[in-house]
């Protein structure tokens, strides 16, 4: 799933785990779900937020992307992190960090100070998922790892769904604050387990002068640049910016870093030549559109709730929860099905799901409820869990045992690029699409149509009449005018996810089925 190097198990490893291992994996299993969780745990919650920091609508997605960039960039790093402190060290040091940006997002009075907070979140979480199926590995003998491969399955696809409930639950009953709060007893209880349940290793300092130190910098640099570039793109007015310019030089400056690791250095920080493998190109593809689709409609549903169908943080976080209902179910399947079905029929069937719960999505009205999203995200629940599961066992199977590391750590880390481009371009999307429709529809009503002038005047009638109550009726007008365009945006926003989804769809056929008897254990 996450990538990381797994090591082999020690070959002392016995037959049934004793409590200390079992208290290892907890704290793997806690960890991944916490970081997870967070994702979108301000989702539900965010125009809360966003009134009280005083962001806009669109900045206020910075929120959730800032997160997603540094779990990219942090995600491939894991592996020789772990090596160079130690995996009990490098994930308490994570923790206790986690733990303070935790903090500090929760006594934000900024969108700077939340975004910052929000970047040294994702940084530091996004070392506890890979690192989870490290755990599995070593903690665990092979009659065993199946468990933890599945509970650790369940939490990543729970986390997701779960976090705006969490985070509304706690905005409607407390405050918003306390939807990062909530990480400091989680964070004490994980150490606890870390501390008692994974064995003291040793430090190898060394491996950071072999470090390609190109790549690392090219991440940071690159993907922090694109994304900026797509957020702020709209309202710099795109190439008129001297900013977006510059932001677009840092990003080929960026990737052109990521190039030269990759040719010069010992180790490259990600394995780009794993791209020229046509299977393992296919389902990178994949997970860029997955990703899209997971934090996207977990972004959008909650605004769309929140601003036509005026509901709270709670509300809205029960509504995106409904997705998770058939990953639960399904989890306990998931070894049979891997097991004894063509993992392309799995997988095809899954992006059949996700692109029909995006069409059926895309006739929202004005009058839409919560109740309109149950069907859709069930639907997509349901394909989600089909195509994240077997698509990391697809980037496994498609490399080589040695490679297959890297194949996971590229696949997750393409499946949140794609949530962090995609959340930037759906932002744009709706900011552009919005003030299309809005002045398509003040066209349409012409001043000269009767209809129109019949309507101003009967409302200029019920605010008293005169030039106050005609100023009223206008302002009403144009306030159903808003409201109807901000749906036929949403609208545009679901069908952007349904185009793109068809578009990959025919790659499905170019997955490798795996070999036989292959079963869920076989990625370690």
């Amino acid at each position: 799933m996450e990538g990381a190097t797994l090591p082999p198990p020690p070959p002392a490893t016995p037959e049934k785990a004793d409590a200390t291992a079992w208290m290892g994996v907890a704290a793997g299993a806690i960890g991944s779900l916490m970081a997870t969780l967070d994702i979108s745990i301000v989702n539900a919650s965010l125009p809360t937020i966003q009134g009280e920091i005083g962001a806009s609508s669109s900045e206020g997605t910075w929120i959730a992307t800032a997160y997603l960039v540094a779990e990219i960039i942090i995600i491939p790093l894991t592996a020789w992190l772990e090596r160079v402190f130690g995996l009990r060290r490098f994930l308490m040091i994570a923790t206790a960090l986690f733990t303070v940006f935790s903090i500090m997002c929760g006594l934000s009075t900024s969108l700077t100070m939340m975004i910052l907070g929000r970047i040294g979140q994702g940084f530091t979480a996004g070392a506890m998922i890979p690192t989870a199926l490290t755990i599995i590995a070593t903690r665990l003998p092979p009659s065993q790892q199946p468990i933890g491969t599945a509970l650790f399955g369940s939490t990543v696809i729970m986390g997701p769904v779960m976090g705006p409930l969490v985070g509304g639950w706690l905005t409607e009953n407390f405050s918003w604050h306390y939807a990062f709060f909530v990480n400091v007893p989680i964070s004490i209880i994980l150490m606890v387990l870390l501390f008692v349940g994974l064995p003291k290793g040793k430090m190898k300092l060394g491996e950071l002068i072999n470090a390609d130190w190109f790549g690392v910098i090219g991440m940071v640099l690159g993907l922090g640049g694109i994304t900026v570039v797509l957020e702020e793109g709209h309202r710099e007015q795109w190439f008129e910016s001297a900013l977006i310019w510059q932001l677009t030089a840092m990003t080929v400056l960026g990737f052109v870093m990521i190039g030269i690791g990759q040719v010069y250095a010992k180790r490259p920080v990600i394995k780009l030549a794993l791209l020229r493998n046509r299977a393992f190109a296919a389902v990178f593809t994949l997970s860029l559109v997955l990703g899209a689709v997971m934090f996207g409609t977990a972004y959008v549903i909650p605004q769309f709730l929140a601003a036509v169908a005026d509901y709270n943080a709670l509300q809205a976080g029960k509504i995106v929860f409904l997705s998770g209902i058939p990953a639960a179910l399904m989890m306990p399947m998931f070894p049979i099905l891997v097991a004894r079905v063509d993992l392309r029929v799995i997988v095809g069937t899954g992006i059949i799901l996700l692109g029909l719960s995006c069409y059926m999505d895309v006739s929202l009205t004005a009058q839409s409820r919560g109740s309109d999203f149950v069907v859709t995200q069930l639907l997509r629940g349901l394909g989600t869990v089909f195509c994240m599961l077997f698509l990391n066992q697809a980037a496994i199977s498609s490399v080589s045992v040695e490679e297959a590391g890297d194949g996971a750590g590229l696949f997750n880390a393409g499946r949140n690029l794609g949530g962090s481009i995609g959340l930037a371009l759906l932002a744009t999307l709706q900011d552009e699409r919005w003030e299309f429709h809005r002045w398509s529809l003040h066209s349409a009503l012409g001043a000269n149509n009767l209809n129109v002038q019949d309507w101003v005047s009967q409302q200029a009638m019920t605010y008293g009449g005169g030039p106050d109550g005609m100023a009223a009726a206008l302002r009403s007008l144009d306030g159903q005018v808003l409201r109807e365009a901000l749906v036929m945006a949403f609208n545009d926003d679901f069908m952007a996810l349904t185009v793109g989804i068809v578009l990959v769809a025919p790659l499905v056929l170019l997955l490798r089925p795996l070999p036989k008897g292959y079963h869920a254990k076989a990625a370690h």
